[in-house]
């Protein structure tokens, strides 16, 4: 599938701020799968990016701007050709082993209740990937997917506890539960194409995606959104990693002086009518 993102984020500032750092993890990789035919990043204001990888190989851009800052843009547009490879990730260079990907963050803090649920949902019968399997199900039946990104808690636990959030807290919750039981596990962001899919997966492309991955001896990484109740296909465009929403922010930074904030995102991922020439 050819998938095109047009992505941009808009921050104001009323008054003005003084000054601006941030980093964006914006660029997807290519890997087995996944082929970036197109990508380009342009901020509103003029400034130099500096481009890196981070500690995880996320492909990262950080700019600075001194104010005053009345609106800040950020634009990301490109195009993807993807394939189905039922939620395996192959054809990229991991910087650390699987276990590293055990430890905990507080973003998905384990308590009490987490703790039950994920022995009942992810223990029994059957192999490692059955079980994850089982356990994204779960998480599927017991959260109700919420449409309003500003109601994000974050946390695995808290969200667990409303039974309800949006795809990061999903995300969360599948990656604590992993762990808990020995399975590592790590939180990604990216895109989805969202047309004619569900109600929650429109929802979920409006403001971008997040799904887990779990490392399957055999198989390696393997994606799941528990969020759908699926295993990406090639609706999805895999872009950041981490051990949580933390490490994979698409945006993230500080402003320094100045008044209120407010943020608007415009994304639209849909597929495109070009196709690459065999």
């Amino acid at each position: 599938m050819r998938i095109h993102v047009n992505h941009a984020t808009t921050y104001s500032y009323d008054p003005p701020a003084n000054g601006a750092i941030q980093t964006l993890r914006l660029t997807p990789r290519n890997h087995d799968g996944q082929y970036v035919v197109s990508w380009r990043i342009d901020v509103s204001e003029g400034c130099r990016l500096r481009s890196h990888e981070d500690a995880f190989g996320n492909l990262t851009h950080t700019f600075a701007l001194e104010g005053p800052i009345g609106e800040l843009r950020v634009l990301v547009e490109g195009e993807i050709e993807t394939q189905d490879t039922a939620g395996v990730i192959r054809g990229i260079s991991e910087r650390f082993p699987p276990s590293l990907f055990l430890r905990g963050t507080d973003l998905t803090a384990m308590d009490a209740d987490l703790v039950a649920f994920a022995e009942t949902a992810g223990t029994g019968e059957g192999d490692r990937i059955a079980r994850l399997h089982r356990l994204m199900d779960a998480i599927a039946d017991a959260m109700t997917f919420d449409p309003d990104p500003t109601h994000a808690s974050t946390a695995a636990a808290e969200a667990f506890q409303l039974k309800r959030g949006v795809c990061q807290d999903f995300a969360h919750i599948f990656s604590a539960c992993a762990r808990h039981l020995g399975m590592p596990a790590r939180y990604v962001s990216g895109y989805l194409v969202g047309d004619g899919a569900e109600p929650e997966q429109r929802a979920g492309h409006q403001a971008g995606h997040a799904w887990a991955e779990a490392y399957v001896e055999g198989l390696g990484w393997v994606g799941f959104d528990a969020a759908n109740r699926q295993c990406p296909t090639d609706s999805y465009v895999r872009v950041a990693v981490g051990l949580d929403y933390l490490g994979a922010a698409p945006v993230r930074g500080n402003r320094y002086g100045g008044g209120d904030e407010n943020l608007t995102v415009a994304l639209k991922v849909d597929q495109s009518s070009r196709q690459i020439q065999g």
